[in-house]
């Protein structure tokens, strides 16, 4: 069973216009990550900085859990887990 990846809308332009992606493979959310941006490349620059930290305007969660308040983009996914790219939204 692969680790489902939920686009948001935003960027669903980037990923072919779909609203998830599997992606086989466990490890850490940022693994998960990279090899979805092997796919799509053009997702890297929204999601991670240059320096290839996750972008802070960018939270993450495994099966309904922020990443922040567990180890971050380090944070462990197994075959079966969610991982849902929650954009920050700015207004005023």
């Amino acid at each position: 069973m692969p680790v489902t990846v939920h686009i948001p809308t935003p960027l669903r332009s980037f990923v072919g216009n779909k609203e998830e992606a599997e992606i086989n493979m466990e490890g850490s959310v940022k693994q998960v990550l990279i090899c979805l941006m092997e796919e799509h490349e053009s997702l890297r620059k929204h999601l991670f900085s240059e320096d290839g930290k996750i972008r802070n305007f960018v939270n993450i969660y495994v099966n309904d859990e922020d990443i922040r308040y567990q180890k971050g983009d380090e944070t462990l996914v197994k075959s079966g887990d969610n991982i849902s790219i929650i954009p920050s939204i700015a207004g005023g």
